[in-house]
């Protein structure tokens, strides 16, 4: 299957910005998303509403933090453009304000393994970055730092990243630990999960490179 053209991808961006708060995932114009192109990467606009987006609203931006078109790029483009830069693998970035993840990240928590579908985020846990203001170098570099060997971070005080290798898996990927961050908080609320250990979740890391592979 050839990639998608940069028309595809702009009108996917707005899809799943709409997406996004259709399913509750986030509200109004916060949150952002981002995915690679050549030469650089699409970004949604700063303040914006995804529902009023057109395709020439996306901003193209070049690593080098310029940008084209008639649109002021996303004000945490710099995130977007650091993890994109050092995650070869990663080409969608999804960041949101969703409720429970970000009450979490408030609470300056991260989500251990008290549940085996922590390990889809790539890890045997969900890491909480240090606070830095929104749009910062400094929240850059802890969002990268948080994402090391993962797909999925909490911003404390601030909301969620997500990485996939498409813009449908960051966002699967954000409603399953939107999920879990829910799931973490009802059992806080009767008293401390039981954790799974490292051993156990390394056997579901291993088993998880392979779930869902369908034979050809």
């Amino acid at each position: 299957m050839s990639p998608p053209s940069e028309l595809g991808l702009r009108e996917a961006l707005i899809a799943t910005g709409r997406k996004m708060n259709s399913s509750g995932l986030n509200q109004g114009t916060s949150g952002n998303l981002s995915h690679r192109v050549e030469g650089g990467f699409l970004i949604t606009p700063t303040g914006m509403d995804y529902d009023a987006l057109r395709p020439e609203d996306l901003v193209r931006m070049r690593f080098d933090g310029g940008h084209e078109g008639p649109r002021l790029p996303s004000s945490e483009w710099r995130f977007h453009r650091d993890i994109l830069a050092s995650r070869p693998e990663v080409n969608a970035v999804l960041h949101a304000h969703s409720m429970f993840s970000t009450t979490l990240a408030c609470l300056r928590r991260p989500i251990p393994p008290f549940h085996y579908m922590v390990a889809k985020a790539g890890g045997s846990s969900i890491r909480c970055a240090p606070y830095a203001t929104f749009g910062t170098e400094e929240l850059s570099r802890h969002a990268v730092a948080a994402l090391e060997g993962r797909k999925a971070c909490l911003l404390a005080n601030h909301g969620l990243i997500t990485v996939g290798e498409d813009l449908s898996g960051a966002f699967k990927l954000a409603v399953e630990v939107e999920t879990l961050a829910a799931m973490y908080l009802r059992a806080l609320q009767v008293g401390e999960p039981v954790l799974l250990d490292e051993a156990e979740m390394a056997v579901v890391l291993e088993k998880f490179r392979t779930y869902g592979q369908q034979p050809e």
